[in-house]
């Protein structure tokens, strides 16, 4: 599609004087074609007819440029807001206080009721001075609205979540303040043990939820100490074996030597922590942890450290591999909220790593996550 620019020389709206072209097809001197915007430019002369329609603008409007080039704008983008009026007539651009510098963005309907994101901007030779240009920019709201379901779509995973644990807590915390002489030891211990345990479920969301936040926002700060990684993996592996899971499930493999590794120890449990619960939870057979050194994800860095978790199990489907680390992809029905992949692609892109997910030779599922080794500059 080409920009209406070079076609506005002559246009005439009906028993008008022609539109005024933008000079050198560039309008607002932006200095780039208008095509190249990624989102829709309408621009319109002192005397209100459209001057630039361009190829993003026709896409939102599904009207062409060639068509409206010269038109008056309330005609060639005929807006109304929610509530039925003409936008144009409401706003009134050209007629309205001088002091107005444009509208800002907000939700407007095409003919046919279809919602567009519309902001205008009123270019005046001096302050107060008469409208030279007006140009309005267009977004589809489809991002928008895939944003606002993913919204709506974690909070309703959220409310289940919690309904669960906290509906545990009221009704065994409710039953012991009712008729606590009527337990035994044993019995009230168990109750609380229960309630001990979902309210580490509720903390577990709660700080879930904070990471969600803190990685979509760009704010997840790490604090880099020195970690070993291999007595780390031990920790997790020691906590499953004392909670019951045979010893002999899980290999770990650890080459040495090591590159030293400065990362936040506490993100990296976490890291950890999601991958090992992964394997075991999803997984069958032997739960296999490679520990080696690798070439850094960072151009600057000679070497990295690797963490490879694999299983033996099924496996992930070949079409899900792209929806691993996605917001609540679950490998399985057997609980979960879905966002602890998610989660574990933010802390370690945080980290300046790289994290995929591939079958491991076994055919079950394997996860490899890579780290710089990220020494301050001070002991470089």
């Amino acid at each position: 599609m080409s920009v209406g620019t070079s076609s506005a020389p002559g246009a005439r709206g009906a028993g008008g004087p022609p539109a005024a072209p933008l000079p050198s097809g560039d309008p607002g001197g932006l200095g780039i074609d208008p095509d190249h915007l990624p989102d829709g430019l309408v621009v319109a002369d002192e005397q209100g007819r459209v001057v630039c329609f361009n190829a993003a603008a026709e896409r939102i409007t599904a009207v062409r440029a060639r068509d409206v080039l010269g038109q008056p704008l309330e005609k060639a983008l005929p807006l109304e807001d929610l509530e039925g009026r003409r936008w144009w007539q409401l706003t009134d651009p050209y007629g309205g206080l001088a002091i107005r510098v444009g509208q800002p963005e907000r939700n407007l309907l095409l003919p046919g009721g279809r919602e567009v994101l519309v902001r205008a901007r009123y270019v005046r030779t001096r302050p107060t001075g008469p409208l030279r240009r007006l140009v309005v920019t267009l977004r589809d709201t489809e991002a928008r609205r895939r944003t606002e379901r993913s919204h709506a779509e974690l909070i309703a995973t959220v409310a289940h979540e919690l309904r669960s644990p906290l509906t545990s807590v009221k009704g065994f915390t409710a039953t012991l303040l009712a008729k606590w002489e009527r337990f035994t030891d044993d019995q009230k211990r168990l109750m609380l043990e229960t309630v001990d345990a979902d309210a580490d479920r509720v903390t577990r969301l709660i700080a879930e939820l904070l990471d969600i936040s803190r990685i979509d926002s760009g704010r997840l700060e790490v604090r880099r100490q020195p970690v070993d990684i291999g007595a780390a993996v031990g920790r997790h592996i020691q906590a499953y074996v004392a909670s019951g899971q045979p010893a002999d499930r899980f290999l770990l493999r650890v080459q040495q030597p090591l590159p030293d590794l400065w990362a936040d120890p506490d993100k990296i449990d976490q890291v950890l922590s999601n991958l090992l619960e992964n394997a075991v939870r999803h997984g069958e057979g032997t739960v296999t942890i490679d520990i080696t050194a690798t070439v850094s994800p960072r151009e600057d860095e000679d070497t990295g450290t690797s963490v490879t978790v694999s299983d033996e199990g099924p496996g992930i489907p070949e079409e899900s591999m792209n929806r691993v680390f996605t917001r609540f992809w679950r490998g399985s029905k057997r609980g979960g909220t879905g966002l602890g992949l998610y989660i574990v692609k933010g802390i370690v892109e945080a980290h300046g790593g790289t994290i995929t997910v591939g079958r491991a030779p076994g055919a079950g599922a394997e996860f490899r996550f890579t780290l710089p080794v990220a020494a301050p500059a001070y002991l470089a």
